[in-house]
């Protein structure tokens, strides 16, 4: 019926009303003279979704709280310097071509030892030094319409990238929608065998960006297990229930109520969360929930569904005070979390893992998405 609508609208001349609006503007340019654009997405319920191209990042996500008041909930930084210096921790990045860490920087595919940069202690993460957060991605559309607007954006990635196998084409779909939900579509294609892991690194922090800590925000995540590290924070190849650990968050939990568990040789390893949850042993046809985190204060809610079987946790750990924000506050220990949907890490090197494997032929994919919403309930004393 929509069709015959648009149609008939065109026909008498009429442009149909566009609820759902996407625009585009530059957002500086690399030191080697390339122009980094940023797309901004918006819907009709105050949502505004910023995404640039230097690794196809999330830059802002503005949405209302429960008394309609609007905040950027993503850390991000002002400008283009910030994301080009070596201190930039993923903020909002797509990560790449192997999101999360890979032992010693080695793997062995089809019979062939593979060597790819060490650059997190003596492993690799998120694709070695220069990943795809690192890579100035293409734009290919920007489009708009009665009920959603997107952008996509495509990254080649050579033979021999960062020394992984195979030319990898990486597309990210970027979808903001009038049910408030922010879809993210990663599909990725080679030409000769390969492994591939991406995920989105945004850093949330629902009461606003630059806020302070997210510790009292109240974390969902429908895991019976989760995959121990070493402590290199490689995991060790085992499973293991959270039942009766500070890793148990299948009913809701405030994020800091036992990050400061001592007897718990994991969040020493990682300085708080930084592990790998256990959804599923394998990735799924749809999107399922994997987390939902409720901020009491603003009222704000995040929901978080995908396809694949793990989900990686990070509280923040290594915020350290030296980066100052969008909004120019800094950003310090525990001022933001990350949900990594993706592989298990270090897939390559455990069997019982699954496989990373991805051949010519095949696509991969990863289909993250966010939905925003609020509680409705308001705090006593809390003006509106």
């Amino acid at each position: 019926m929509l069709a015959v609508c648009v149609c008939a609208c065109a026909a008498a001349g009429i442009q149909p009303a566009v609820a759902a609006t996407a625009s585009r503007s530059g957002f500086g340019r690399m030191p080697d003279g390339r122009e980094v654009d940023a797309v901004t997405l918006r819907n009709d319920h105050d949502i505004l979704v910023r995404l640039i191209s230097y690794g196809a990042r999330v830059k802002e996500v503005v949405t209302p709280d429960r008394y309609g008041h609007p905040a950027d909930i993503a850390l991000g930084f002002a400008s283009l310097q910030g994301y080009l210096t070596p201190s930039d921790p993923y903020f909002g990045a797509t990560v790449g071509r192997f999101a999360n860490r890979i032992g010693r920087g080695r793997f062995r595919l089809d019979g062939r030892t593979y060597r790819v940069p060490i650059n997190n202690g003596r492993n690799s993460l998120h694709g070695g030094r220069k990943g795809f957060d690192r890579q100035l991605w293409t734009i290919l559309a920007v489009r708009q319409g009665p009920s959603s607007a997107s952008v996509s954006m495509q990254y080649v990635s050579p033979d021999g990238d960062q020394g992984y196998p195979g030319a990898l084409t990486a597309t990210a779909v970027y979808t903001l929608d009038d049910h408030d939900r922010l879809r993210i579509e990663y599909t990725a294609t080679t030409d000769a065998p390969t492994i591939v892991n991406l995920s989105n690194h945004t850093y949330w922090n629902l009461s606003g960006e630059g806020s302070g800590t997210v510790m009292g925000q109240q974390l969902t995540i429908p895991a019976a297990e989760f995959t121990p590290v070493d402590a290199t924070q490689i995991p060790t190849g085992r499973f293991e229930s959270v039942a009766g650990t500070p890793f148990d968050f299948r009913t809701p939990k405030a994020i800091g109520r036992d990050i400061r568990d001592g007897r718990s040789q994991q969040l020493l390893f990682g300085r708080g969360y930084d592990l790998n949850w256990v959804v599923s042993r394998a990735a799924v046809a749809a999107p399922r929930l994997v987390a939902r985190v409720v901020d009491p204060h603003s009222g704000r809610v995040l929901e978080l569904a995908s396809t694949q079987p793990g989900l990686q946790f990070y509280s923040g750990n290594f915020l350290d005070g030296t980066l100052v924000g969008n909004s120019g506050h800094i950003y310090r220990q525990g001022d933001a979390f990350v949900l990594e949907p993706q592989v298990f890490p270090d897939t390559p090197n455990h069997a019982n893992f699954g496989s990373a494997r991805l051949a010519p032929g095949q696509t991969y994919r990863n289909e993250i998405i966010y939905t925003f919403s609020t509680d409705g309930h308001r705090d006593v004393g809390t003006p509106q």
